[in-house]
């Protein structure tokens, strides 16, 4: 007889689930009855936050929902900010719990681990929050959760089982057959409404985002087809080379991007929300599309939200790009403006570099010094100074490369924990995954630190890469710039190569370039965990000689 939780796991198997994340509890034991024997493997965070944050960079890298097993009540609870983060970032994210036996959901009769309405709790979380009442409902549930990521936005799902439904006999389940769903094609009179403004535009661009992120060759394409400027949103980040001479990066809050994009005559955004976090980090208002506005994303919603269109497209970001591309392709182009294009992108990235000050230049040098080691490096941020820059002034060459939690939802403690998850998600090529190095501040890293347990434990060779600056320095000045007298920001500073040591990791402390160089080379030699220590004072010192 198999139960309920045993066919859960086959019918993730059929799915293609290769990875899950969970802390193994009480009322989770007999989702776990059935791990052993099948392929998934299954690695145990230190904290169901941490579980859900390794789910999401791990669906980050792979491009597959990233799958958590939680326990009912605390577990649930504990996960919500990860699951806020990756609903913020459209992340594939399916959390399977346990809950209170059906007789007694609401009862509250003081039962182990009980809430009043746990599925509605998560709800504001979640894509939706679903109470499976019997095991007969496990296929067509899981199907819906899948038909999500597969062809609409993808966001977290939450499934819960009630505990005697756990254990229901489900043989007749087995034979379930997983759904496979296409994206949305794209409407062929909103792609003549486009081609037609595109074809007629002067001076066209392209706002980026992280919901095209598989459209990266036909954005390219289409770009240089248009002469377009392209800037990226943060999680977009690679989908054209970093020396392409129509990239003008992740610069929106700049004034100097903001005038390019007033510029424009044509304004096609894809795959974006056209956000705060992307386009006003500094929140001094002010981002205008004064053009023809033409949207594309997969939500009907998010077409009209922030800035609403001329012409709207509700479509797969790679299906509308490669639309696009076609009918144009039969179009005559408007004769661009001669200083437009390459020459305005060329420019606009000479005035940048010419307004960074010294604190950006060196946590850019920072930067660059470890794509230099490690040119292939995924790069996992939290919310932290060097983080903050690159977001400005750093392009990886492909996209999934460069991803963080200063976005969105914009938690602490994310980076270590979707590290861990991003290695085991991530692409083996020429035999090996590529090295995947976190960003992470001092004040952060406390939120998550044990995960580095989970780590060594799951043999993930990570690289922490811990910028300290003994606090949480950026409220510090945002207290001071608004007259505020700093309390609570000036934290008490651990030991953490001591730490990370006695967790079992190889750390050290580091001063200059040519340390940073060696400790890289010697962490990418490692089976496990490396922390290296860097002193923002310190640093700052070393590269300004």
């Amino acid at each position: 007889m198999a139960t309920c939780g045993e066919v859960l796991v086959k019918l993730l198997e059929d799915y293609g689930v290769e990875q899950v994340f969970g802390i193994p509890g009480v009322h989770t034991v007999e989702l776990y009855r059935g791990l052993a024997r099948s392929s998934i493997n299954h690695v145990t965070p230190r904290h169901e936050q941490g579980a859900g944050f390794m789910a999401d960079g791990y669906a980050r890298t792979s491009g597959k929902p990233g799958v958590c097993f939680i326990i009912t009540g605390p577990g649930m609870t504990n996960i919500t900010t990860a699951m806020g983060q990756a609903y913020a970032d459209s992340i594939p994210m399916l959390v399977i719990s346990s809950v209170q036996s059906r007789s007694q959901l609401g009862g509250g009769r003081g039962k182990l681990h009980e809430l009043p309405n746990q599925s509605a709790l998560v709800g504001g979380v979640a894509a939706f929050s679903h109470t499976l009442m019997s095991a007969a409902e496990l296929p067509g549930v899981l199907a819906r959760a899948f038909a999500l990521f597969q062809a609409g936005r993808p966001r977290p799902v939450h499934i819960e089982i009630p505990l005697d439904v756990l254990v229901e006999e489900a043989d007749d389940l087995l034979a379930s057959v997983p759904v496979n769903i296409d994206r949305a094609g794209a409407s062929p009179s909103a792609i003549s409404r486009m081609t037609a403004l595109l074809a007629g535009a002067k001076r066209p661009l392209i706002l980026a985002g992280g919901g095209a992120i598989d459209a990266a060759a036909e954005l390219t394409e289409l770009a240089e087809l248009l002469d377009a400027p392209v800037a990226l949103t943060i999680n977009a980040k690679g989908m054209l080379e970093s020396n392409h001479p129509l990239l003008i990066g992740s610069t929106q809050s700049l004034v100097a991007t903001r005038a390019l994009v007033a510029e424009a005559d044509v304004v096609l955004a894809i795959g974006t929300e056209l956000a705060e976090t992307d386009y006003d980090v500094t929140f001094a208002g002010g981002f205008e599309i004064p053009g023809v506005l033409l949207r594309v994303d997969i939500d009907p919603d998010q077409t009209v939200r922030n800035y609403p269109p001329k012409v709207a497209l509700v479509a797969d970001s790679r299906n509308a790009a490669q639309a696009l591309l076609s009918a144009l392709s039969y179009k005559s182009l408007a004769e661009r403006h001669n200083d437009w294009g390459q020459v305005r992108a060329a420019r606009l990235r000479d005035e940048l570099a010419a307004t960074w000050d010294a604190p950006t230049l060196a946590q850019t040098r920072f930067l660059e010094t470890v794509l230099h080691e490690l040119p292939n490096a995924v790069f996992v941020g939290d919310s932290t100074q060097p983080v903050y820059t690159g977001n400005l002034t750093f392009n990886p060459e492909r996209p999934r490369r460069w991803f963080n939690s200063s976005t969105g939802y914009g938690t602490l403690g994310y980076a270590l924990p979707a590290a861990i998850g991003a290695w085991l998600g991530g692409t083996v090529e020429n035999g090996a995954r590529p090295p995947v190095v976190c960003l992470i501040g001092d004040g952060g890293l406390q939120f998550t630190l044990p995960e580095l347990a989970s780590a060594v434990e799951a043999r993930t060779p990570v690289i922490v890469l811990l910028w300290n600056n003994q606090g949480y320095e950026e409220i510090k000045k945002y207290m001071v710039n608004r007259a505020i007298e700093p309390v609570g920001v000036d934290i008490y500073t651990p030991d953490f190569i001591g730490v990370a040591k006695a967790l079992g990791c190889a750390a050290e402390a580091i001063n200059g370039v040519e340390q940073l160089r060696n400790a890289l080379r010697a962490a990418a030699d490692r089976q496990g965990p490396t922390l290296i220590e860097i002193d923002q004072t310190q640093w700052m010192k070393a590269v300004s000689k």
